[in-house]
């Protein structure tokens, strides 16, 4: 039996005893929880489940079980929790494209305000630019003159992601054109662009740090407000002459409409706490250069909300359709 095999198996026996406990005194949680990511693996969004996942067992007693269900600009896996009975058994923690599925698929079998229950945003990071060291230009000025005299490709994580968004304005105010290659996880994204196979992406500074400090990808440009401490050389959109420009990768968590407050608000509460503890704090701050918001679901569903106004009328303008 290989170490890690052993752990395993160690963390299962342990948590076992108090699983079937609940179960007979019909306590919640009593049986596994589903973490529904609806991207491939890979990207942040099921980095960031899978951050939070030993810590949600540890607290919650029960086994918590990522799972990925992708496709259709993550309406795939979202159905999967809008349609699941309100018991506590599944979640949805899904990223920034959430907001515009509305009008990415106009017949969305289900209704994004209506049929999940808000729980925490997690946080958020701003979108950064990259490419591969060797490309000649330095800057998104000098991609945007190679893009007048020739086609370029830039990669995202999606269809209808902010990032995608994003570069749509900046192209239509640059008056050029690029070829657009959505990918189905952040982490395909990344090996294209690393080898080449695409001439830049567009990604949140939690997908692109490890590639950026590494070296083997070159920022061009940040979406921030302001410049990120780990890329003080790159700049932001607004100083790059895009006035007012910023764009900001999100993650949320939600449960289907009707969980009972009660359940809820221990699964919020034992999610926040696995979020700050300090290991998993610093890895989603320090090295994913992401910032931690973990509000109540009343904010996250404003949020949202406003999500909806900026980015949906966005999606709608620029036609967007899904992968």
């Amino acid at each position: 039996m290989t170490s890690w095999t052993r752990r395993a198996v160690l963390a299962g026996a342990a948590v076992a005893p108090l699983t079937r406990l609940r179960a007979e005194t019909g306590a919640w949680p009593s049986e596994t929880i589903r973490l529904v990511v609806p991207f491939a693996p890979g990207g942040s969004t099921d980095a960031a489940a899978r951050l939070a996942a030993p810590g949600l067992q540890q607290r919650l007693g029960v086994p918590i079980i990522v799972e990925n269900r992708s496709g259709a600009a993550g309406s795939i896996g979202s159905d999967v929790v809008a349609k699941a009975k309100p018991d506590g058994y599944t979640w949805l923690l899904t990223f920034d494209s959430h907001a515009v599925m509305p009008v990415l698929v106009p017949s969305l079998p289900f209704d994004i305000r209506k049929d999940f229950a808000p729980v925490t945003q997690i946080g958020r990071a701003p979108y950064v630019i990259a490419c591969k060291p060797d490309k000649p230009y330095r800057r998104m000025e000098d991609a945007f003159e190679v893009a007048k005299r020739g086609n370029l490709s830039f990669g995202s994580t999606g269809n209808g992601t902010i990032g995608h968004l994003v570069m749509l304005m900046m192209l239509e105010r640059k008056g050029v054109q690029m070829t657009h290659l959505p990918y189905r996880s952040g982490g395909l994204a990344v090996n294209d662009a690393v080898a080449g196979h695409v001439d830049m992406m567009i990604g949140s500074a939690a997908l692109l740090a490890p590639q950026v400090s590494s070296g083997t990808l070159r920022p061009l440009l940040q979406l921030g407000a302001k410049r990120l401490s780990a890329l003080p050389e790159t700049p932001t959109a607004e100083e790059a002459g895009f006035q007012g420009l910023t764009a900001e990768a999100w993650w949320g968590v939600f449960g289907p409409a009707g969980v009972p407050e009660s359940v809820l608000a221990r699964f919020q509460a034992a999610l926040i706490e696995s979020y700050r503890e300090p290991r998993i704090a610093k890895q989603f701050t320090e090295t994913n250069q992401a910032e931690l918001v973990l509000e109540d679901g009343p904010a996250l569903a404003r949020f949202v909300e406003r999500q909806i106004s900026t980015w949906g009328e966005v999606a709608r303008a620029s036609r967007v359709k899904p992968d």
